[in-house]
């Protein structure tokens, strides 16, 4: 039995964005999905999402002191 880490209070939250809002996110920075950090396609955190190197995967994290913040990745095959 393997546990399903996303369920852990520890792991942010983490989601695979649509097409369109991975168009917004480049326009908005002016920059390519592929010059977005990186995230491997086996990283147990999104092992369940059913992503491909390419897709961007959208990270929201809890903090105290700025509320919850987002992160992107694309995603990466090695």
């Amino acid at each position: 039995m393997t546990a399903d880490i996303s369920k852990h209070a520890l792991v942010p939250k983490h989601t695979k964005v649509s097409d369109s809002e991975k168009d917004k996110i480049c326009a908005a920075h002016n920059i390519n999905s592929m010059q977005l950090p990186k995230i491997f396609k086996e990283d147990p955190a999104i092992s369940k999402l059913g992503v491909k190197a390419g897709d961007v995967i959208k990270i929201e994290r809890h903090s105290k002191t700025a509320g919850v913040v987002s992160f992107y990745r694309v995603v990466i095959d090695e």
